[in-house]
């Protein structure tokens, strides 16, 4: 049991509840003990939509996954600001003004490219070793420092209001580490109101989509029957945007014991070094040598 299985996550369901469940299920279906499990990148209790789970050697590539770009879709309430950012936490601030449609679609060129921004009071960032929400929770002041992330792209949902707009449902392409909390924060303040997350929803993680996702339910009833290896993606789906390398026994051999294959004659860049149908190593290609960046146990 070696590659990826993708959980539509549920409401109210945290990301290491979510590698725990994948964990009872292996157990279960009597797939052995101590099989590595790990999860692509946390998703928020109160947000649903794609989770990748790492198994088996699946877990050397979860880190790249937390790199990657992720998709969501969230709506805006606007007129009340909450302690939390979202529904779970008290207000903090209102407003009487509604934006419009046309003021909405004015303002989002601001969110669009490169932008700072200043992560949510309740968020699993350390301060000083301790978590950001820990501290909050405790009534302490928690100030956070303004980080640099990228929003690849930004739109409006279908069928969106022309009126005064109680809530919008937005799309957004972003970045590691854009908290899309905070974003709708700052698109309500620039709309001159304040606002909260009320939805959320993650469509893409890395090269996931929610097409091969599985509901807690169907994890548990496929564990219970055995049949886990029908929705596991193979070691090479967290990989998608790396080309393969082919090699020869002896290459591969080498890469295994740690060595570098010199006058490899490829580009320079990343990929992921097969022998026939077996994944050996994700390697880095610099100058015609090739070293081993993650090596699989696969035979």
């Amino acid at each position: 049991m070696h590659g990826w299985i993708i959980l539509d996550k549920p409401l109210g369901l945290g990301s290491t509840q979510g590698v725990s469940a994948v964990k009872r299920c292996l157990r279960q279906g009597g797939y052995g003990k101590g099989i590595k499990v790990g999860h692509g990148g946390t998703l928020d209790p109160l947000a649903t939509g794609v989770l990748p789970i790492a198994v088996g050697e699946a877990t050397k590539l979860a880190g790249r996954m937390l790199d990657s770009d992720k998709v969501y879709d969230f709506t805006i309430r606007f007129g009340e600001q909450t302690s939390t950012l979202d529904a779970e936490g008290e207000v903090v601030a209102t407003s009487d003004v509604r934006p419009t449609r046309d003021a909405l679609e004015a303002v989002l060129p601001r969110f669009t490219g490169p932008i700072t921004q200043v992560p949510p009071a309740y968020s699993a960032l350390k301060i000083d070793g301790e978590r950001a929400y820990d501290l909050a929770r405790a009534g302490e002041e928690v100030v956070l420092a303004a980080r640099a992330v990228t929003i690849h792209s930004l739109s409006v949902g279908e069928g969106a209001d022309s009126g005064a707009l109680e809530d919008i449902t937005l799309t957004a392409h972003v970045s590691k580490g854009t908290y899309i909390r905070s974003l709708a924060r700052d698109i309500a303040l620039a709309l001159g109101t304040v606002g909260h997350v009320t939805m959320l929803r993650r469509t893409k993680a890395g090269p996931f989509t929610l097409a091969p996702a599985i509901s807690l339910d169907k994890l548990n009833e496929m564990g219970q029957a055995r049949t886990l290896e029908q929705i596991l993606l193979p070691l090479r789906a967290g990989l998608d945007d790396i080309p393969a390398l082919a090699l020869d026994p002896d290459q591969a051999g080498a890469l295994r014991q740690g060595r570098v294959l010199a006058g490899i004659a490829v580009d320079d860049g990343q990929y992921f070094a097969m022998l026939g149908d077996t994944p050996v190593a994700l390697v880095e290609a610099l100058d015609e040598q090739v070293r081993v960046v993650r090596g699989f146990n696969l035979d």
